[in-house]
């Protein structure tokens, strides 16, 4: 029977690891992110497809660790320092954003015929958007960073922190029971727990990792900050508080340590599968079968809710000064429900705010938001007209003369530019990047506004009059068209081209360009020369050795040309190791079928 239910156990787990494998390579190759192609896998395996899990509850409550350690990961990235300059978009813009939400969709609950108590919960519930969700979204699309990212962050930590009060009003608003006295002992705690773990952060997890360092033993530190992810998350659940949070808190207490990158490492791959497992887990937890009998009901609700909730959003990012496009984005990535919803909705139910009907509707409809989230966010890319550059303060290309035009002024073309410059060449430049072209001003350069791949912005730039053409930019395949648009428009002129790297260096010397380089391999030469001098090789031995290194990359790169990118491979210089003898001979090797006595000296091996 143990063997059978370990046989049991097995198929579950292989069902989970192979349903996240097969979908989400598919979904991310058809362009809808991971995010629903885990839903689709969690729903297809769960007890509402094949019934390979007959409580996905279970599954879901071990997967909730994914979120906690995200939320770690996120405080590393938080230094208190930068946490501090986000409190006015954390208490300001979230706080806005909860409360204008939570007021219209209780009043859309009440609308719908819920008691006040339940329709606020129910709002209240959907109003804590899936820190999950919108943070794998945030960097599938590299926006964790920026400022809309940022932004994105602090309205997250507000809504964690949220749900704290929130489960504190359930209990208030639950019918009152025989016996029930109120008392200070549970915030008690809730402070506690929060001073305490501070307390840790500060005094005791520095001095443990620094002689966990000591004893060089790797899996003891994995061991560890393991241990620092899952005892802050503990911490923070006695104290009646969000486990996400207190993960989020020892992250950043840990921030400004310098075992902060080897933390972030050894949590990485437990994170990433056990965050894979919650979005299955909520997939199988959608109950087809209700939203069968009841999909009138559900597809009002869901497209009320998050219809409303967008419309909430929307104002506060309006009123907060952001631009309508940054507007829609977050609201396209925040109108959903979010893991924090099951909490307080479950909380509902035991207090008797919620009848099973309601909490099941409810649960259905944000499980329904957040697997829309990653459509409304590809539609949002797709249908979105792309953002209008301002061009106040920047002059278009329009008459230049200058005898060389140089396009792209990027850390390349200005390093570039100073040789022609010292000369007292006149040369004009162009340029797409609007914030580049005013930062250049700044230290005294006129940079026009042109985009070089277009044949009239060349003409208004003066490519006819120019003697020589400096191709700068930074882009393979934005080179290769300007280079093809100004050799059949401007022969006379000569090309002088970045090359991204040796296989654009080969294409760029088979179309005939004037001239072209690397755009590392000098700055590379210089750095590998400058590693001989401190070693203490002598001036003449290292410009013999550049010497050398340049005429074998000159000849391999003829030799590539002509061929392919394999060719000449003898001319480098590797760091193979040569096999040796595991210990050197007693003896002259033999020669095998000689007589006993004919020993020639062939040298071992």
């Amino acid at each position: 029977m143990a063997v059978e239910g370990l046989t049991g156990d097995l198929v579950k787990v292989v069902a989970l690891l192979g349903a996240g494998v097969v979908a989400v390579p598919i979904f991310r190759r058809l362009g809808l992110g991971s995010v629903l192609g885990y839903f689709t896998a969690g729903v297809a395996i769960g007890p509402s497809g094949l019934g390979l899990f007959a409580n996905p509850e279970a599954v879901l409550h071990v997967a909730e660790f994914g979120v906690v350690m995200f939320l770690f990961i996120i405080g590393l990235e938080m230094q208190p320092s930068r946490l501090w300059k986000l409190k006015g978009e954390i208490f300001g813009l979230g706080a806005a954003q909860v409360c204008l939400c939570g007021a219209l969709l209780t009043g859309v609950g009440l609308l719908a015929g819920l008691s006040p108590p339940a329709a606020f919960v129910a709002g209240m519930g959907f109003v804590l958007s899936s820190t999950a969700v919108v943070m794998q979204m945030l960097n599938e699309r590299g926006e964790t960073s920026t400022l809309h990212g940022q932004q994105a962050v602090s309205i997250l930590l507000l809504e964690d922190l949220a749900i704290v009060p929130l489960l504190a009003i359930v209990a208030l608003l639950a019918p009152a029971k025989p016996g029930d006295t109120g008392d200070l002992l549970p915030l008690l705690i809730a402070v506690g727990s929060v001073v305490g773990l501070v307390a840790a952060g500060r005094w005791l997890l520095n001095p443990m990792f620094r002689l966990l360092a000591a004893a060089q033993a790797r899996e003891v530190m994995t061991a560890a900050a393991l241990l620092v992810v899952l005892g802050a998350a503990l911490a923070m659940q006695l104290g009646g508080l969000s486990m996400a949070m207190g993960a989020f808190l020892a992250g950043v207490l840990l921030s400004e340590s310098s075992f902060r990158h080897q933390l972030e490492a050894d949590i990485e791959p437990f994170r990433g599968i056990l965050l894979g497992l919650f979005f299955l887990a909520v997939g199988m937890s959608l109950e087809l079968d209700l939203i069968a009998r009841e999909w009138r009901l559900v597809a009002l609700a869901v497209v009320a809710f998050m219809a409303v909730k967008a419309s909430g959003i929307f104002i506060v990012a309006k009123l907060f000064g952001s631009r309508s496009r940054d507007a829609i984005t977050r609201v396209a990535l925040f109108s959903q429900g979010g893991e924090f919803a099951f909490v307080l909705y479950a909380a509902a139910a035991a207090a008797g705010i919620f009848d099973a009907e309601v909490n099941a509707v409810a649960s259905a409809t944000v499980i329904l938001s957040m697997a829309l989230t990653p459509l409304l966010v590809l539609a949002l890319d797709r249908f979105l007209p792309p953002e209008q550059t301002s061009l106040d303060g920047v002059e278009l290309a329009s008459g230049l003369h200058g005898s060389a035009l140089m396009i792209g002024f990027g850390r390349f073309g200005q390093v570039a530019s100073q040789t022609l410059l010292a000369r007292g060449c006149s040369v004009s430049i162009i340029e797409v990047d609007v914030e580049l072209i005013r930062a250049a001003s700044n230290f005294g350069f006129k940079v026009y506004y042109g985009d070089g791949t277009r044949r009239e912005i060349l003409h208004a730039a003066g490519a006819e009059r120019a003697q020589v053409i400096l191709v700068c930019v930074d882009n393979r395949v934005t080179a290769d068209r300007i280079v093809a648009m100004a050799q059949a428009e401007f022969p006379h002129a000569k090309l002088f081209v970045r090359a991204y790297d040796r296989g654009h260096a080969m294409d760029l010397i088979r179309t005939n360009v004037e001239y072209q380089i690397r755009e590392t391999f000098e700055s590379a030469m210089l750095f590998g020369a400058a590693a001989l001098r401190s070693m203490g090789v002598s001036e003449d031995e290292v410009a013999e050795i550049a010497e050398d290194v340049r005429r074998r990359d000159d000849e391999r790169l003829d030799l590539q040309v002509a061929s392919d990118i394999y060719a000449g491979n003898n001319l480098l210089h590797g760091n193979t190791p040569i096999p040796t003898p595991l210990t050197a001979p007693k003896a002259p090797g033999k020669i095998l079928g000689s007589a006993p006595d004919d020993y020639g000296d062939v040298g071992g091996p």
